[in-house]
This record gives structure tokens, C-alpha cells and sequence, in this order.
């Protein structure tokens, strides 16, 4: 586990300058955002936007006052528009291993806040591993919402990330984030692939894997918001890939522990859901 954390810091803090530098669309296959919150891009700082490596836009309207994490925040670009969103009376928490992107992460946190009139700043960044958030100090049911943006996928205990989510996430409270998924289970080889790794291929879920560990964990009524296809380009790349197909997705899960049935559903819970499966 150790070794494949190290190569993706060293990836994202060292080999990517910037997202120009990327060999598949993966990390930024984003469809197009709220208004909303294309008026708040417009406000973050230039470093942050050319460094973020994004792969949709999970960012509920709606959250003011909430208390959001962002799981392997990166330069901070989510965190930046969530801090807009909750303004003053909520918080937003990033947390990345990466130090690169850490320090560019911090280093617009006091300005921002103050050009928006916030009294004090209302989002913090701290360096941990989004399998082991308790040892960030994290709580248990500390957050309103988590999110996160093409990160998942590189981490070696997926399972064990959902698990974290989960626990960190108040009753009520939910987790919308946008990944990478294939339409197939990898064979060894491609997962093992360092710069399809790095590009957020080879970590792929396989979409019903996904599914089924969510529901282990206790998520309920996971619901499928956006798909996107994945362009691989490089004609290397194709050759080790083959036929498997691989989708950006957004998913939205919820903490509803007091659910009686996986599908149940009050007033305020619609059943309708994003668009057909990858």
C-alpha cells in the first residue's frame, strides 16, 4: 500500500506540472458545472485551476451552513467552491498526502475568505490519507457531506475509503463525489501499469463492485447523476487497455442508518436517478 501511495505523490507532486501534462482525459473528463459554480471559478486563483486534476464537478447546490470534506483535495479547487457555497456558518476540510499540492492549496485560503467577507476563513487543508482519516483527526459523524473528485480510484483499500467516508458522515448526511469506473473487472497487469495508475485508469471499480461495497458499508440508494466517457488517446495506452471501456461518474450515497429497506424513500427522498448506467 505504502509503495503505491509513494507513486502517486510522487506523480502529482512532481511528474504533472499542471493538467496540460496529462496522457488521458480521465482526470479531466468534467461535464459543464452550475452556473453557480462556474461564477465562483471565476474568483480562484489561476495556480489552483491549472493544478487541480478533477474528473466532474461533485459539489451539491444548496449547502449552506454545511460541514463538507474533500477526500484528496489536491491544489483545492472543490474546496475553494464549497467554501463558497456554505459561506460564513459553514466549514469546509481538505485533506491530501500530496505536499506539492498541499502548500498550493493553503496559500489562497486567507485572501479568498476575506474577498467574500467572511469574518474569519472557513476552510482549512491538512496532510493525511483518505484511508485513515481517524488519524487526521477526522470524527465520527463530524461531517454533512463528503466529496470527491477523481481520488478514489488511486487509493490501494478502496473498500476501506468508503468505510472512513461513512463513519465521518453525520445521520442524513451524504457523500457525492465523481470518479473513474470501467465496465469490466482489470486483469493484474493493467493495474498494475504505474502511469495508467497516475492517470486514474488502472484503479478503475468496476461500476457493480462499486455498488456493492457502498451497500456493505451501510450506503443506501446510491444514485448515478452524470456519466461521461473517457477518451485514452496515447495509441500505447490503448494497446495495454484493449476493449474496457472507462466512464467519469458522478454518485450521490446516503447515511441513512434509520432506513428500513435499502429503497425506501420519504417525502423529501425522490426514487428518480441520473442518467443510465455505464
Amino acid at each position: 500500500m505504502e509503495n503505491t501511495l509513494e507513486k502517486v505523490q510522487n506523480y502529482y507532486g512532481k511528474v504533472l506540472s499542471s493538467s496540460k501534462d496529462l496522457k488521458t482525459s480521465a482526470c479531466t473528463a468534467a461535464g459543464r458545472p452550475h452556473a453557480e459554480i462556474r461564477k465562483v471559478f471565476c474568483s480562484i486563483p489561476n495556480e489552483i485551476k491549472d493544478k487541480f486534476y478533477g474528473c466532474g464537478s461533485p459539489i451539491p447546490l444548496g449547502i449552506a451552513g454545511r460541514r463538507v470534506l474533500d477526500l484528496g483535495s489536491g491544489s483545492g479547487r472543490d474546496c475553494y467552491v464549497a467554501s463558497a457555497m456554505v459561506g460564513e456558518s459553514g466549514f469546509v476540510t481538505g485533506i491530501d498526502m500530496t505536499d506539492e499540492q498541499l502548500q498550493v492549496s493553503k496559500e489562497h485560503v486567507d485572501a479568498f475568505c476575506s474577498k467574500r467577507g467572511f469574518p474569519a476563513p472557513n476552510m482549512k487543508f491538512v496532510k493525511g490519507y483518505i484511508e485513515y482519516l481517524d488519524k487526521a483527526g477526522i470524527e465520527d459523524e463530524s461531517q454533512d457531506l463528503v466529496i470527491s473528485n477523481c481520488v478514489v480510484n488511486l487509493s490501494p483499500d478502496k473498500p476501506r475509503v468508503i468505510r472512513e467516508a461513512y463513519r465521518v458522515l453525520a445521520p442524513g448526511g451524504e457523500m457525492y463525489f465523481s470518479d473513474v469506473y470501467c465496465d469490466r473487472r482489470l486483469p493484474e497487469e493493467v493495474q498494475k501499469h504505474e502511469v495508467l495508475w497516475g492517470e486514474c485508469i488502472s484503479g478503475a471499480m468496476y461500476v457493480n463492485d462499486f455498488e456493492a461495497e457502498a451497500r456493505r458499508v451501510g450506503f443506501v440508494d446510491a444514485r448515478i447523476l452524470s456519466v461521461s466517457p473517457i477518451e485514452i488517446n496515447d495509441r500505447e495506452l490503448q494497446l495495454v487497455l484493449g476493449e474496457a471501456k472507462f466512464y467519469s461518474v458522478t454518485y450521490r450515497l446516503f447515511k441513512l442508518p434509520d432506513l428500513l429497506e435499502p429503497n425506501q424513500t420519504t417525502g423529501s427522498m425522490l426514487s428518480t436517478r441520473g442518467p443510465s448506467r455505464a
